[in-house]
C-alpha cells in the first residue's frame, strides 16, 4: 500500500466518474477496473487515475462498444505502456461501419413506420390482411420470425 489513506473511497470515485458504487464492483469483477487497495478497516481506496478509466469505459460504451470490447481495448492499452495502440483505430473503424449499418437499418424502420402511420394501420392483424399494408409481414423468413 503506497500510503495508508491515499486514494478515493468508493463513493468519492463513483461521484467523480458519474457512476454508482455498484458499477465499480461490477467493473472490478469484469476486470475493467483494477481491484483497489484497502484501508486497515477494509475500505476500498482507488487511485485518482481510476476516474479516467471509468470515464473511458463509459465513453466507449456510449460509442457503441460492448463491455467485452472495452475490456479488450483496456487490456491492449495497458500492455503497451503508453505506446499508441494501432488496434484502437482499427476497432473504431469497424465500430463506425457497424454504426452506419444500424443507422441505415433504423432509417428503413423509420420509413416503414411512417408508411404504417400514413396508411392508418391501427390493428396489426387487420393491417396484415390488407394489400396496402406497408409492414413487411411477407418479408419475414423463418429465422427472422424466431427473433424476439
Amino acid at each position: 500500500m503506497t500510503g495508508q489513506y491515499e486514494g478515493l473511497r468508493s463513493g468519492q470515485l463513483a461521484e467523480a466518474a458519474g457512476v454508482n458504487p455498484q458499477t465499480l464492483r461490477y467493473y472490478e469483477r469484469r476486470g475493467l477496473l483494477a481491484e483497489p487497495e484497502r484501508t486497515l478497516g477494509g475500505h476500498r481506496l482507488y487511485p485518482a487515475e481510476a476516474v479516467t478509466v471509468l470515464r473511458v469505459i463509459k465513453t466507449a460504451q456510449r460509442l457503441g462498444f460492448s463491455l467485452d470490447e472495452v475490456a479488450d481495448l483496456l487490456e491492449t492499452t495497458s500492455h503497451r505502456h503508453g505506446d499508441r495502440d494501432a488496434g484502437l483505430a482499427e476497432r473504431a473503424r469497424a465500430k463506425l461501419i457497424e454504426v452506419e449499418q444500424r443507422i441505415t437499418d433504423l432509417e428503413l424502420v423509420r420509413a416503414t413506420l411512417r408508411e404504417a402511420v400514413d396508411a392508418g394501420c391501427d390493428d396489426l392483424i387487420a393491417c396484415a390482411r390488407q394489400p396496402r399494408c406497408p409492414l413487411p409481414f411477407t418479408d419475414l423468413t423463418p429465422a427472422d420470425a424466431k427473433k424476439p
